[in-house]
């Protein structure tokens, strides 16, 4: 673990340094809590994308989360041989597939929503419910707002 004391207090109250810390402890957290589901948070981030959407083509989906196609390829191969997605041809657009979350894959989805929850509860601990909203608040403000 990280001294702070030994890092200054000119970099450890840097608004970088502070959410990288926070990333990388929930990373840790996600990577313990959604392990005996078989998943990481980037595939997480996947089903939950394909579960609150109808049926989207993988540069649909890949687009709608920032990811390059290449990344979004290896992801959905990934769950797809976890049985968890399927491509199939868009009965509108045969010339293209679509991904969609297999029965499989919706189990998995749930399975792993609570498991996301309990580390970002682990990480939020110290805080009570009111500031944690409020964090996701400013959070959500301050990710959407800043390059208008």
């Amino acid at each position: 673990m990280v001294n702070e004391a030994d890092l200054g207090p000119e970099l450890v109250g840097r608004l970088t340094y502070l959410l990288k810390r926070a990333l990388l402890e929930l990373e840790d957290l996600h990577a313990e809590h959604l392990a005996p589901a078989g998943l990481g948070a980037r595939e997480l981030a996947v089903l939950l994308l394909l579960g609150g959407h109808e049926p989207e083509s993988q540069q649909q989906a890949a687009a709608r989360l920032g990811v390059d196609r290449t990344s979004m390829v290896g992801l959905l191969d990934g769950l797809e041989a976890k049985g968890f997605v399927a491509r199939r041809p868009d009965p509108v657009d045969r010339r293209r597939n679509v991904v969609e979350l297999t029965p499989a894959g919706q189990v998995a989805l749930r399975e792993a929503t609570r498991a996301s929850d309990d580390a970002e509860r682990a990480l939020l601990a110290d805080l009570d419910d009111a500031e944690a909203a409020q964090l996701r608040a400013l959070l959500r403000r301050v990710g959407h707002g800043a390059r208008r």
